[in-house]
This record gives C-alpha cells, structure tokens and sequence, in this order.
C-alpha cells in the first residue's frame, strides 16, 4: 500500500513536470512563430495592415530583448523596424533604427562576426538618404557596405541601389554600366534579383532610347506578378507608366499609373501612394495642376533638405568624440579665443573700410562745394567789379565826342563777355523745377542759325537727384553748348536724356565741323567735374564730322 502511494506521487509529479515544460514549450513555439509571420509581413506585406502591425509587434519585441541584455535579437528587431519604417515612408525613423541597430554592434567586442547584420544596415541607410535626396552619403554608405560584403547576394543589391543613385542623379551611363554587370549575372541570381536588375536596366535604356528596355521592364513585372512581390510590381508598373508617358501614349502610362496606385493601396505605403499619384498628375494637361505639383515637390524637398536630422553622421561623430574630456574643453577654449580675435579682426577691418569711403565721400563732397562756392563768388567778383567798372566807363566814353566808336563798340564786346562769364557761374536755384531750368539753358542757345532739340529731358526724375550731381549736369552742358556755340559752326544740336539703373546717361551730338580730338581748357573741366561725382564723360570727334559726347553720372 505504501509502495502505491510512492509511485503514484512520483507519477503525479512528472506529470506536472511533463504538462510544465509542454507549455513552455507551447509559449517559445508561439513568440517564435509569431516572429516569423510579423517578419513576413514586413518584408513581403500583402495586406494594409501588415506594415503597421509589424512595427507594432518589433517595436514590443525589441523593447523586451534590450531588458533581457539580448543584443542579437535587438539588432535583428531594429533591422526589421527601419525596414517597415522606410516602406512607410518615415525615413527620420528608419534611419534612428538602424543607427541605434549599428551603435550596438559597435559597442560589442564581437562586431567582426556580425557581417550580415553590418552590410544590412549599411544598405539601409544608403536608400534612406538616396530618398532623402542626400546622393553623396548614399554612395558613400553603399560603398562602406561593398567594402565588408562577403555574399553575392549582398552586392547585387547593393549595386542596384548604387545604381539607382546615379540613375537619380541623371547619370545613365553609369547607371547602365553596373545594371549591365548585373545582368550578365543572371544565371547566379534568383527571380527577385532578376526582377529587380530587369527593372532597371530596362528603365535605363529607356530613357538612353535603346530598343531593348520595353523588353526588360515587362520582362520584370511578368517575374515580380508570379512572385506576387506587391512592392516590385508598384515599381514595375510606374516604370512603365513613365516610359509610355516619355512616349506620349497617355492611355497605356495611365493604366500602368493606375496599377501602380492599386498596388500602393495593398501595400499601405503612404509614399508609393504618393509615388503613383504624382505619376498620374504627369499626364493630366492641366497647366495649374502641373504648377501645383511643381511648387509641392519644391516644399518638401526644401522641408526635407531643412528636416534632415542625419542620425549617421551623428553616430560617426560620436565616434569621434571618445576623445578625453580635457582634450575637447581645450579645443573648446582655443576655437572661442580665435572666434573671438577673428571677430574682433573683422569689425576692425569693416570699421577701417567704412571710416575710408566715408571720409572719401565727405572730402568728395566738401571738394564739390568748394568748387561751386569759388565758381560764385569769382562769378559774382566779375559782375559786381569787372563788369560794372567797364559799364561806367563805357558810359563816360560815350559822352565823349572826341573817342572813336570802334573803341566802345570793342568795349562793349568785352562787357558783353563778362557778363556771360559771371552768368555761366553763377549760383543755380535747385528748389525750382530743374527740368525747366535746364531746359531754358539749353534753348538759350537756340537761334535762327542753330536748332536745339532735347528728347525725354521732361520725364526723367529729377527730384531723385542729388544737388551736386544736378550742379555738374547743369555747368557740363553749359560748356559743351558754349564749346558748341564758339567753335563748332553746328546747325543742329540734340541732347537726349536716358534713365539707366540708378545712373542718368545724356548723349550730345551736333553737326559741327568736328576736330581733332584733344582736351581743351573746358573739356578738360567737364571730365574734372564728373570724375568728382565718379561718373563718367567720352568724347567723339573728327574734322568734319560733327562732336559727340556721353556723359553718365
């Protein structure tokens, strides 16, 4: 009685035991499955739910494996995460994944072993910045990942997708060059690879115009259909929608369009969505809706460029900053204090260079007025001295009976002189309309000998104009028209005004018998005048042929 009491315990508890380990068993075949059909959905989703509930699933996971100090399962969960994220189209979060999936394998001692996961990643963050239009970090991590790969496999891709940035880029022979190699590869490869190499070839060649690129992408859509890949058949079709498109036949590029949209609906990728819309936006003639498109592809480029929170180049720095805290406060210090000398050299410089064309421009300035203010006052010397001493004694004289006539007609001709002498210099009343008084200068020399014409001198803005530079206009046309009147024998005369810029240009011509071109006392003057003002003055001449002058100012 007692043995059967003994053996039914002992029986009893390798029941328990038995029934404890079949559930545990039962829990890990479960986490284990569920793993694989969360893996699948990511990689090859064929439902709209598929990516979401993946993520879902990994992130959960992940969370788990890095409490329990599993870092393989870690990398692994984080891998699969920036693979659904970058399906999605969340590239920020892709990239963070596989950034924190590389830091990991950076910080365990067996990192070496760890090629398939490494080469992964690499690939990874080289289409997340090819789509973040970020080409150069794109090549360069492609080619980091080429450097480790040991697999076939793994460069095949690799190579496409560096061949896709080129093909981005617009350079099709090199594009063309690594697809070729691809291809020839063909009998190593499996249907995925083909597809995926056919696609691009053919893509390629489409748009090098060579025959057999229809060939190719039908010939990948045909594979990616009977491996019922959604993801390689939204390409496909939008590869064929655009080659059509390139054609001009919108009917078939919009049905291969509307596939590609289909396909984005099953796959439940925001960004394929978006893909196949902007393709069919192509083909709609509606010019605003063309400039919608191009103003929003410009927004998020910018927004993308301006957003770009590259988290693997933060991880290289970080790298880079295992240096000694001393180190980096040292390198601190000396980066403030040659901040703080360049600074100070800077505003130093800006203050001297400032300081010069100020005082350049106010002893310009004082010059100018100095000019004008002699130009006045030897103006009104003449006038109040010269010419009214001569006008006295002119008068005297005429009382004289005895004094020949000739004498006060010589007289006269030289009071007549001064006269215009102090005219010609004295002070201009700017606060009235310029344009009327120079236009009353310049029709002062108008006579029944000598027609004077002005184009657009009315309608140009004078009040924008400073005084100075109105003074040199007026006193450099007073002297060509006197040059003109003194020496030229012209019979026609034209002035015309153009506004240039912020610069005024006026063009003087008569018909004149020219001469010798050489700079006389009042040319010589006029280009002093507006040199001052840093304008400019040419002059054109030659016997019988008439005087021109340029001035801009």
């Amino acid at each position: 009685m007692k043995y059967n009491k003994v053996s039914f315990i002992i029986h009893l508890c390798n029941i328990i035991v038995f029934a404890f380990s079949f559930s545990l068993s039962a829990k890990a075949q479960t986490s284990s499955d569920n793993s694989i059909y969360y893996r699948n959905a990511i990689v090859n989703p064929t439902e709209p739910n598929d990516l979401p509930s993946g993520i879902h699933f990994f992130t959960k996971k992940k969370d788990k494996d890095l409490e329990l100090n599993d870092t393989l399962n870690a990398i692994y969960d984080l891998r699969l995460l920036s693979i659904a994220e970058f399906k999605i189209g969340n590239n920020f979060n892709s990239e963070n994944h596989a950034v924190e999936a590389l830091n990991i394998i950076e910080s365990m001692g067996t990192k070496d072993t760890l090629i398939d996961s490494r080469v992964g990643l690499y690939n990874q963050l080289g289409r997340i910045y090819r789509t973040s239009n970020n080409p150069t970090e794109a090549i360069r991590t492609f080619d980091k990942a080429l450097e480790i790969a040991n697999k076939l496999k793994d460069s095949v891709i690799i190579l496409n997708n560096k061949a896709n940035v080129y093909k981005d880029e617009l350079d099709y022979i090199k594009a063309l060059d690594i697809y070729t190699l691809l291809h020839k590869k063909q009998a190593q490869l499996n249907t995925y690879e083909l597809a995926l190499v056919a696609d691009n070839l053919g893509q390629v060649q489409s748009k090098l115009n060579l025959p057999e690129g229809l060939q190719n992408l039908k010939n990948a859509l045909e594979l990616r259909e009977k491996n019922n890949d959604f993801i390689g058949q939204h390409s496909s079709n939008t590869h064929l929608a655009e080659f059509y498109l390139d054609k001009k036949d919108t009917t078939i590029a919009k049905m291969y369009a509307e596939k590609a949209l289909a396909l984005s609906g099953k796959i439940n990728s925001s960004s394929f969505k978006l893909e196949a819309i902007s393709t069919l936006m192509n083909m709609d003639r509606n010019p605003l809706l063309h400039e919608y498109k191009k103003l929003t592809d410009s927004i998020t480029n910018a927004k993308q460029i301006a957003e770009n929170k590259n988290a693997f180049l933060k991880y290289n720095v970080a790298e880079e900053q295992k240096k000694t805290q001393a180190s980096i406060l040292l390198q601190e210090i000396e980066s403030r204090k040659r901040l703080a000398y360049q600074s100070l050299a800077f505003i130093i410089f800006l203050i001297l260079v400032g300081s010069y064309f100020i005082y350049r421009n106010r002893y310009r300035k004082a010059k100018i007025e100095e000019i004008y203010k002699t130009e006045t006052r030897i103006a009104k010397k003449v006038h109040d001295e010269v010419a009214n001493d001569m006008y006295k004694v002119m008068t005297s004289l005429e009382n004289n009976s005895g004094v020949d006539s000739n004498v006060i007609d010589e007289m006269e001709k030289i009071y007549t002189k001064t006269r215009d002498i102090s005219r010609e210099n004295s002070a201009i009343d700017l606060r009235n309309d310029f344009d009327l008084q120079l236009n009353d200068l310049l029709l002062g020399y108008k006579n029944n000998k000598v027609n004077v014409i002005t184009r657009n001198l009315s309608k140009m803005p004078w009040n924008t104009v400073t005084e100075h530079k109105k003074t040199a206009i007026y006193r450099v046309l007073q002297e060509l028209m006197t040059n003109m009147r003194k020496h030229s024998k012209a019979s026609f005369v034209t002035l015309i005004f153009k506004k240039e810029g912020s610069k005024i240009q006026i063009i003087y011509r008569d018909n004149g018998v020219g001469c010798d071109l050489f700079k006389k006392n009042g040319l010589q003057h006029t280009e002093s005048r507006i040199a001052s003002l840093n304008g400019t003055i040419n002059f054109e001449s030659k016997q019988g042929d008439g005087f021109k002058a340029s001035i801009i100012i």
